[in-house]
This record gives structure tokens, C-alpha cells and sequence, in this order.
């Protein structure tokens, strides 16, 4: 019994299509118990049911519960918010933000009382102000709440250049930050492909500036494009992937560089804001802000990112104004 205390407690609450391929991913991974916590209790049981049943097929030994009891999440290590309502064809993220901070309030009370000292980490849209509010309703430490954002829209880049230049994906250096949305910011100038700069490419005509901005253009709207394909949903498989990159750094210490949303303290030129920055996570949290050198057109467009982040904050403050 003891070996079984000593994994770790891995809560996600949202049991939607991100939270079951979370709870697979991580099951997966042998990262740690899993708790699938949703308002529709049946949804989480039959797919916790749903994925342990696989154990014996994938070789994965541990334990996955479905609840909508807070109690069960209690002492978590790691929990991973996706709950919420997802943004249907036709709907900016603007429009989820009255719907979302209601029910990110009534989360953040209810892992306040049962795990206080957990690394957490907001899926929800919109995701900068979502994951402000969870801090600020929360009081946790800001190093350890974070936001996911950067990792997938890093990851949609860099598959859209795979794509053009017909070259693996694991080739391709390059992130995206600022706000996660129409104003987010893919960092051209640290862009680079088998070892050389993306501008060097397009010099030797191996991809046109306008091509370029076509992908840049097709990853600030990756979400809305699945969106419609899909009619009635949004993208999981994607953002669950990079959700776990993010507790995995953690839980493993492997204090890998991940663009997230963070809080910013001066950092950037930017005070008291969750901002998508590339960020150190280790066994403390958010262990470090990376600060990296913009050329003067990403500062220019990241400042006018978190221009948006800041407006859409002060849209939240108007609708609750105990923010």
C-alpha cells in the first residue's frame, strides 16, 4: 500500500473531451493517479472506467476515479483546469468570458479548500484572464498557476512550417507569445529550420514572405479553423498534449523552457498580468520568467498583444468587480 501513497495525485477538472485526453495521455505516461472531476459526475466515472479499463492492454498501473465530489481531489500534486464552455462556430473567446468566470470561481473556491499546495494549470478560455481571475480567486502562489497557451500555438507553427517546408517537425525551432488569441506573436527572428534562420530561407527563396505570413496568419486562428471542422466542439487532442508537457516538467523536475502564461512582475516591461512568456518549470513552479531580446517589431506586436490581454482583463473587472 505504501508503494500507492507514493505516486503522485494528478486532478483534472473538466471532464470534457480535453479533461478524458488528459487523463489518457497521462495514464499513458505513468505520471501519476488520476482524479476526473466534473459537475456531470457519470461523464467522469464512465471515462475513468473507460480508460483504466485499457491498463492491462497499455501496461499502465495506476489509479483513475471519476467524482463530482471535491473531497476526492483533495491533496492533489498537479491539477489541470479545463472546465468550462467551449467556444462554438461564430464566438470570439471574448464571448466565454461572463460564462467562464463564474465557473472558474467556483473552482478556484473549491481547490483553495482541498489543495492549496497543488502546481495548477488553466486550460480554459479566454485563457490569459481566465487563468488572472483562478489566481486572484485563489490567492494560491502566482508561480504556481499557470496558463496553457504558448505550447500550442509553438506546436500549430511549427506543424503548418513542417508542412510548407517538407521538413519533421523536430527540425523546426520556434515559439509564439504574447496573448493566447488574434494578437499573439510567432517569434520570427528566433525561428529556425535544420539550424538556420527562417529569414535566411526566405532570402534563398525557399519560402515566400507572404507564405509566411499566411502561417502565421492560419496559427493565430488554429483553434476557430478545428472549430469549424468540427461544428459542435474545439480542439483536445493538441491542447491535452501540451497541458501534460507542462506537468510533466513539473512533476519531474525537468525545468524545461515552455512558452505559458505567466505572471509578469516587471518582466518585459510588464506589471500585475498573465502573459504568454517562455517560463522555466521545475518541482517549484514557475522557477524562472525567460527574458529574451525582441527585435523592434515583436516588441511592437507584443505590447499590442498584451494591450488586448489588459483590455479583456478590465472587460472581466466590469463583469465581476471583486477582480
Amino acid at each position: 500500500m505504501s508503494k500507492y501513497n507514493m505516486r503522485k495525485k494528478i486532478t483534472l477538472i473538466g471532464a470534457g473531451q480535453i479533461g478524458g485526453t488528459l487523463a489518457h495521455l497521462i495514464a499513458l505516461k505513468k505520471l501519476g493517479d488520476v482524479v476526473l472531476f466534473d459537475v456531470a459526475g457519470g461523464v467522469a466515472k464512465g471515462k475513468a472506467l473507460d480508460i483504466a479499463q485499457s491498463s492491462p492492454v497499455e501496461g499502465f498501473n495506476i489509479s483513475l476515479i471519476g467524482t463530482d465530489n471535491y473531497e476526492d481531489t483533495k491533496n492533489s500534486d498537479v491539477i489541470i483546469i479545463t472546465a468550462g464552455v467551449p467556444r462554438k462556430p461564430g464566438m470570439t473567446r471574448d464571448d466565454l468570458l461572463g460564462i467562464n468566470l463564474k465557473i472558474i470561481k467556483e473552482v478556484a473556491e473549491g481547490i483553495k479548500k482541498t489543495s492549496p499546495n497543488a502546481f495548477v494549470i488553466c486550460i480554459t478560455n479566454p485563457l490569459d484572464v481566465i487563468v488572472m481571475a483562478l489566481q486572484k480567486y485563489s490567492g494560491l502562489p502566482k508561480n504556481k498557476i499557470v496558463g496553457m497557451a504558448g505550447i500550442l500555438d509553438s506546436s500549430r507553427f511549427i506543424y503548418f512550417l513542417s508542412q510548407e517546408l517538407e521538413i519533421s517537425t523536430d527540425k523546426i525551432k520556434s515559439f509564439v507569445l504574447g496573448g493566447h488569441g488574434d494578437t499573439m506573436v510567432a517569434m520570427l527572428d528566433s525561428t529556425e529550420v535544420d539550424g538556420k534562420k527562417i529569414s535566411q530561407l526566405v532570402d534563398e527563396g525557399k519560402i515566400s514572405k507572404a507564405k509566411l505570413d499566411e502561417i502565421v496568419e492560419r496559427t493565430k486562428n488554429g483553434g476557430a479553423e478545428i472549430v469549424k471542422y468540427l461544428e459542435k466542439g474545439s480542439a483536445y487532442y493538441a491542447p491535452a498534449a501540451s497541458g501534460v508537457e507542462m506537468a510533466e516538467s513539473y512533476l519531474k523536475d525537468l525545468k524545461k523552457q515552455l512558452p505559458c502564461a505567466a505572471y509578469l512582475n516587471g518582466e518585459y516591461g510588464v506589471n500585475d498580468l498573465y502573459v504568454g512568456v517562455p517560463i522555466i518549470i521545475g518541482s517549484k513552479g514557475v522557477e524562472r520568467v525567460v527574458e529574451l531580446k525582441l527585435s523592434k517589431k515583436e516588441k511592437q506586436n507584443f505590447d499590442h498583444s498584451i494591450k488586448a490581454v489588459q483590455e479583456l482583463f478590465n472587460s472581466a473587472k466590469k463583469i465581476d468587480p471583486s477582480l
